[in-house]
């Protein structure tokens, strides 16, 4: 039986969509295994003429890429005056604008955060009217759809950074809809079915929304949190999510013209 569902699992486009060839068990496999895996092969051994033929495109993808960039330049350099601290993040984000040499950068930044997400937004409305999510594209778009996430979860955890009243309640508003989330949300559908010995594990001091702020309300353990995430966790993922992407773009024959 777990042969068969082996088989019917492979037989499936959505397995075909992420795996292009068969199990490493003849030279020729595991020589595909070898060149169609982004990590150990990372340019495709052929490329189609179309696919790097120059031609019009909305060039979303490539503006939200460069914003990125922007993103990570400034960021770093914000990083160098702002301190995660609750007594003394308010007064460096003012200290960012009024006196720090080059003070602009804390604005490029707000409105390079702003403009990703727009662009992210027309990214996928270009894909989407072109139908370039049918296969054999279908698993770049579900890459596509993960770094829309990431986006937003990079624009909401910069959003506490600020550290003023605005920021403080939209936090809160915000991880308050996390404690409705399915099965992780103490209020959220199917938090009942963890349990242990009659024990549910989710519960108001144990749930996705407490692992977020790091205690039952907005604090300074929250700042801490959301500084991590927005600098370290959520850009190092959307970096090898891109990475994947772009591969993909090229290995499924460069971008995709109107349907």
């Amino acid at each position: 039986m777990i042969k068969q569902a082996g088989d019917w699992l492979r037989g499936t486009q959505v397995w075909k969509s992420i795996f292009r060839h068969g199990p490493p068990t003849t030279a020729r496999n595991r020589t595909m295994v070898m060149l169609s895996n982004v990590f150990l092969h990372l340019h495709p051994v052929r490329a189609r003429a179309s696919g790097i033929r120059l031609s019009f495109t909305w060039c979303m993808g490539g503006l939200t890429f460069f914003l990125f960039l922007v993103e990570a330049v400034t960021g770093i350099l914000l990083m160098f005056y702002y301190r995660p601290v609750a007594a003394s993040a308010y007064m460096d984000i003012m200290a960012l604008r009024e006196d720090v040499p080059l003070g602009i950068m804390r604005e490029i930044h707000r409105w390079g955060a702003h403009a990703m997400v727009i662009t992210v937004w027309l990214h996928m409305f270009r894909v989407f009217m072109t139908g370039s999510y049918k296969p054999p594209r279908e698993f770049n778009w579900g890459i596509g759809v993960v770094l829309l996430v990431l986006t937003l979860l990079l624009s909401f955890t910069g959003y506490l950074l600020p550290w003023d009243q605005l920021a403080v309640w939209a936090i809160t508003v915000g991880t308050n809809m996390a404690r409705a989330h399915p099965v992780v949300g103490y209020e959220g559908p199917g938090a009942n079915l963890l349990q242990v010995n009659g024990i549910a594990l989710v519960h108001s001091g144990d749930d996705i929304r407490y692992a977020l702020l790091g205690g039952r309300f907005v604090g300074e353990a929250t700042l801490l949190r959301f500084y991590v995430l927005h600098c370290i966790a959520v850009p190092v993922m959307a970096m090898v999510l891109m990475a994947v992407h772009f591969w993909r773009v090229r290995k499924d024959g460069g971008i995709s013209g109107p349907l």
